[in-house]
Formats: C-alpha cells, structure tokens, sequence
C-alpha cells in the first residue's frame, strides 16, 4: 500500500492504459460476436464450424499472439494495437459461442407465442430473442472482461500491458512491493468491472428479479 500511495500517478496512468487495453476488445468482440451467433445458431454445420474455429483460437497463447499479429497486419510488436487485437479475438471466441447457447436458453412457449402474434424473424431476434437471453450471456460476459483485465499484464512481456509493467519493472528491480501493487490493483479491477457488469445485466432484466421475488 505504501508503494501505491508513494506512486499513485504512475499506477494511475498504468490503470488507465489497462482498462483500455482490455475494455476496448470486449466491446469489438460483442459488436462481432452478437450478429455472428445470432446467424449461426439456426444453421447446425455452422455453429459447430465455429464453434470449432473458436476453440481453436482461444487455444491459442497470447504471447505467441503478440509475437504473430504484427508481421500479419504490419504493426510494431509494442503497438497497444497488437494487444488490442489479440484480446478482440479470445473475447470474440468466447463470446460468439455464448451467443447461440443464450438463445437456447429462451423458452420454447415464449417463441411460439412472439411468432403467433405475428412477429417476424428480425422483430423476434430484437425484441424478444436477445433480451431473454441476457441473463445467460451475462455470465460468459463476466467471464469474458475478468479474462481480459487478468491478460492484460501479459502483454508487458513486449513492451504494452498497463499494470503488467509493475510486474516485469517489479521482477526487473527484484522489488516485490511494485509486483504486489501490481496484483492487488489487477485484483480490485477485475473485482469491480465483474459487479458492474453484474449489476448492468440486472438493471437490464428486470423481470428476472422480480421473479426472483
């Protein structure tokens, strides 16, 4: 604690770099992931296509992918952007699986009932799909910006990584209170963003809680 409050401007412009890092990812992989598996839940050899691709990717090492993007897309190893790619695409493959399985899990009856009163396919997806689904995809949601604020600091291996800068300047100096300060604040980061997005998936279902009730 000492050392997070004697260099707290630093550890700041880390955490800021951090968050980012990580945020930017999960919402370029919802903006890809969401219309992705809503299409290939309806077409079988499709949805196992990905989610095959995905788990391929997701098998993948992020500090092997840190070294590979670059040269693909003819950016520098410590461009944030290399980072922000690698990060896009585990956050796609988790969630373009989830998607599909949200849907599954949006009753039978309340389907029937939308196509019944005249629904068409898009209105239903919309209205009706998406929006029962979200406390199911919610949870891969927590899942997913837990993970990237946690791989964030590998990303410190080559030069980009926010708060894993403490860790390797930490080992580097052979200081272990910057490494601890590392932890903690990577800690409290994930802890916080877990119950924001808990807590957006309950404002934005409240029939589950009332439910519950």
């Amino acid at each position: 604690m000492r050392y997070l409050l004697d260099n707290a401007g630093e550890v700041w412009g880390y955490t800021s770099e951090h968050l980012y890092l990580a945020l930017i990812p999960l919402l370029v992989g919802l903006v890809i992931a969401v219309p992705v598996g809503t299409l290939v839940r309806r077409v079988p050899w499709l949805r196992r296509a990905t989610v095959a691709a995905s788990g391929l990717v997701y098998t993948v090492p992020s500090l092997a992918l840190f070294v590979i993007i670059p040269p693909i897309v003819g950016i520098a190893t410590i461009d944030p952007l290399n980072v922000i790619i690698a990060l896009t695409l585990y956050s796609t493959a988790l969630l373009v699986i989830a998607v599909p399985a949200a849907l599954d899990s949006v009753p039978a009856a309340v389907l029937d009932s939308a196509d019944a009163v005249g629904y068409g396919p898009l209105r239903r997806t919309l209205t009706v799909d998406l929006p029962l689904a979200l406390p199911v995809f919610v949870s891969t949601l927590r899942v997913v910006v837990v993970t990237n604020i946690a791989m964030v600091s590998v990303g410190a291996l080559v030069g980009v990584g926010g708060l894993g800068k403490l860790f390797t300047q930490g080992y580097q100096r052979d200081y272990p209170d910057e490494i601890i300060a590392g932890i903690i604040v990577t800690l409290v980061l994930a802890l916080v963003f877990d119950r924001i997005v808990y807590l957006l998936g309950r404002v934005a279902t409240p029939w589950v809680t009332k439910g519950a009730a």
